[in-house]
């Protein structure tokens, strides 16, 4: 026989429980966690979520305002600014017409205008001051490279000496002289003039000829004694139509602002006042 004495006696172990017996508590535990969870939501009052509103540290930008230069007004404003460049320039020119007919005035109240001088025609045939007398003379300064103000005037001067013979004939004698002698030839002046009425007179002279005659007529002009004949250049000079009558004196100066229409009346009343006076 084997010595068990010396085994030790162990006590029983407790039966096994079954798994489903095990897992009832906890699915009890687990069912205890969430009513109380339930219990938890329905005990938190709930309160309505605001916007967050984020509000900026920066002043706030200046209001655009409406511009007021649209098409319309700039179109407007250069209609207006244009009217009123030639309105000053209207104003300007008729100032410097009284302030040259006064300065032309003698002490008397009569101009002192015109007298003796010698030039030659563009026909190249010699002209002189007593070639006028027995007409209404039209006498304007000018020359022929002149762009604009030039051609302008003489277009007045012609449309002035149709109208005017067409009552009156051919009474009228209409001059054109030169304050540019170094360029203004005497082919130059007739090829120029074929653009005016027939009847015009080119005249053209040295330049102390020029000078002498525009000092009688008291004319301004810019041109140096020196110019150069193949220069580029522009000529300042007065623009002013002198009517003299037939015999040589001076009757009136008409400016660069008086119309054709205004000349025709002033050169009727002047024409009629010496037909009355000299019985013609």
């Amino acid at each position: 026989m084997p010595d068990v004495g010396h085994l030790v006696r162990r006590p029983a172990s407790p039966p096994m429980l079954p798994f489903s017996r095990l897992a009832r508590p906890c699915r009890a535990q687990w069912s205890s966690l969430r009513s109380a969870s339930r219990a938890t939501k329905q005990a938190t009052p709930k309160y309505p979520q605001k916007q967050l509103r984020f509000y900026s540290t920066e002043p706030p930008a200046p209001p655009r305002s409406a511009s007021v230069f649209t098409p319309s007004s700039a179109v407007v404003f250069v209609t207006v600014l244009v009217g009123l460049v030639f309105y000053f320039r209207h104003e300007k020119a008729k100032h410097i017409e009284q302030r040259e007919k006064e300065r032309a005035a003698s002490q008397y109240g009569r101009p002192k205008v015109g007298g003796p001088f010698k030039l030659m025609s563009h026909t190249g045939q010699p002209f002189t001051d007593q070639n006028l007398l027995g007409k209404w003379s039209l006498v304007y300064f000018g020359f022929t490279n002149c762009p604009d103000i030039c051609p302008a005037e003489l277009d007045k001067i012609t449309a002035v000496v149709e109208a005017a013979e067409k009552k009156h004939g051919k009474i009228f004698q209409p001059v054109f002289i030169s304050v540019d002698p170094a360029r203004d030839t005497l082919s130059q002046m007739a090829v120029y003039l074929k653009d005016f009425h027939p009847s015009i007179v080119g005249l053209v002279g040295t330049y102390a000829e020029t000078r002498a005659i525009c000092k009688a007529y008291r004319v301004y002009f810019s041109t140096p004694p020196d110019a150069d004949p193949k220069g580029d250049y522009l000529v300042d000079h007065s623009i002013f139509v002198y009517l003299m009558d037939p015999n040589g004196q001076f009757v009136e100066a008409f400016g660069q602002v008086t119309t054709s229409a205004d000349v025709v009346g002033k050169i009727e009343e002047f024409v009629g006042e010496w037909e009355k006076n000299h019985d013609v």
